[in-house]
């Protein structure tokens, strides 16, 4: 049985993902706070995942076009936000973060990746954080949440990147999907920096997903800090910074008891850019 008193020494212990800090989610000053700056390669993906917002966001109309959103004295850049970077290929990519740094100097350059496209003998230390995602343990599973056959590219990508520069195994709660495979990401993510435990948003028109889904439990904040607690005795878990930000503030209202009877709305309607588009690097 899960202590709660050992679950609330976690989140008071916890620090934020090193990807959250400089995004405002974390900063309780500001009312309506959004991400830090990206830059989008394209909304293309070589996976097919169940849960996918930027296939959601090209149906709708929504996908943001290529280029730099966000703020002209960035602390931090994303490449990037929607659709696979490396789908253009690891030297476009290194390409670009160059050029990024030589329009504002030092800045934290963090890549989000599935990890199966990138060379790591080619990006090396180009990037300050890699966020690989990593949404199955196993291979048939892997196969069923991405419609590829490609696990074990990806395991070996966080292998390697993790010997290059800060590395973030990022994975989506996705209660009666892949909760059974949550143990043996976190055997794969212990070699890395941080395990990024993300809560599922559900757009209905991902169907797959709606007919796989626990949706009661992936609404639940007590089963998913419970996995948390239990995955952080392999690895180095980090959840949202926002999430955990908002998460303190209830603490000091509420009871720990109160917290893990709480529930979130998972479903989304249309994934937006919530920053203005600035320039294209040429």
């Amino acid at each position: 049985m899960i202590n709660l008193t050992e679950i609330k020494k976690m989140l008071r212990k916890m620090e934020y993902p090193k990807h959250c800090i400089h995004c405002e989610g974390i900063d309780e000053k500001i009312e309506n706070p959004v991400h830090h700056p990206s830059y989008e390669i394209t909304a293309a993906c070589n996976l097919n995942c169940i849960f996918c917002y930027s296939k959601v966001a090209e149906i709708k109309g929504s996908a943001p076009k290529p280029g730099y959103y966000g703020t002209l004295e960035p602390k931090a850049i994303t490449i990037s936000q929607y659709g696979e970077p490396f789908v253009v290929g690891t030297e476009k990519v290194v390409e670009i973060i160059r050029k990024l740094r030589e329009q504002f100097g030092e800045v934290r350059i963090d890549i989000q990746t599935n990890g199966t496209l990138l060379d790591p003998s080619k990006l090396g230390s180009e990037a300050d954080i890699v966020m690989i995602s990593l949404d199955a343990g196993s291979r048939e599973k892997y196969r069923e949440i991405t419609g590829t056959d490609l696990f074990e590219k990806a395991v070996k990508s966080i292998e390697q990147m993790a010997s290059q520069t800060y590395t973030i195994v990022r994975t989506v709660f996705m209660p009666s999907v892949n909760n059974g495979e949550l143990e043996s990401i976190a055997e794969v993510a212990s070699i890395a920096d941080e395990l990024f435990l993300q809560p599922l948003s559900i757009y209905r028109e991902n169907k797959k997903l709606l007919e796989l889904i626990d949706v009661e439990r992936s609404e639940s904040i007590g089963e998913f800090l419970e996995a948390a607690y239990r995955l952080s005795e392999t690895a180095e878990v980090r959840i949202p910074g926002c999430l955990l930000l908002n998460i303190r503030s209830f603490l000091k209202k509420y009871d720990i008891g109160d917290l893990m009877l709480v529930k979130r709305n998972a479903f989304g309607s249309v994934p937006v850019m919530q920053r203005e588009w600035k320039f294209r690097l040429q």
